[in-house]
């Protein structure tokens, strides 16, 4: 009882030993399989025929179905399940931007990326094709931390344009010293597409972000 609630065996309800390190690895590699569905929100019937499916192909049995056929429609299946889950979030995340928009001092663009400024800098701001270092805090709209340079407490170098468009949009109109409360739509995000398991498809995204630097 006591070995489960150690950090090597932890009480996952599997009854696994994670002994080497190629051990935790190939049980991480499950977790993460699962974490990426995680956005296509399944039944607990479906999760049985997910398990099952995963076991016969383990096990290399015959399958019951005609994958190649049946493959072809998961395509189409998670099309139709993100399309039901972007457009219930995208009605909440259209409050939350409102919300954000409605704070004194908040700027909302063409573009619908809400800018409020929390301390002014003073330095130059960078270009479309720049490379800034940045300290950043990303939320979901109910408040979850999703991605933190703050959190792990070393700032990111990053080009402005291979980030998503909320962010280079927003750092152009930052000054250097900056530190900026940004928050994105789904549209300059990451769409009805979402970045699972954390970004449900639709999802709006609100950043506390200082420009530290414009790197030459």
């Amino acid at each position: 009882m006591l070995s489960a609630c150690t950090p090597e065996q932890p009480d996952t309800g599997s009854e696994v030993v994670l002994e080497t390190e190629d051990d935790k690895t190939i049980y991480a590699m499950g977790v993460n399989l699962a974490r990426n569905m995680d956005h296509l929100p399944l039944s607990k019937a479906e999760q049985k025929l997910l398990r099952a499916g995963f076991s016969d192909g383990i096990e290399k049995r015959d399958p019951l179905v005609d994958t190649v056929r049946y493959g072809r429609r998961a395509e189409g299946l998670f099309a139709r399940r993100n399309a039901d889950l972007a457009k219930e979030e995208s009605e909440a995340a259209e409050a939350f931007l409102a919300e954000a928009a409605a704070a004194e001092g908040a700027v909302r663009s063409e573009s619908g990326l809400v800018m409020l400024v929390l301390s002014p800098g003073e330095g130059p701001s960078p270009a479309p094709t720049d490379r800034v270092r940045v300290h950043y805090h990303g939320t979901l709209r109910d408040g979850t931390v999703f991605d933190s340079s703050v959190l792990r407490e070393e700032p990111v170098v990053l080009s402005l344009d291979r980030v998503i468009p909320c962010w280079t949009e927003a750092l152009q109109k930052m000054r250097t010293g900056e530190k900026s409360r940004i928050t994105c739509p789904a549209e300059t995000a990451y769409g009805n597409q979402g970045a699972p398991p954390l970004i449900k498809p639709g999802a709006a995204l609100a950043f506390e972000v200082e420009l530290l630097e414009i790197l030459k």
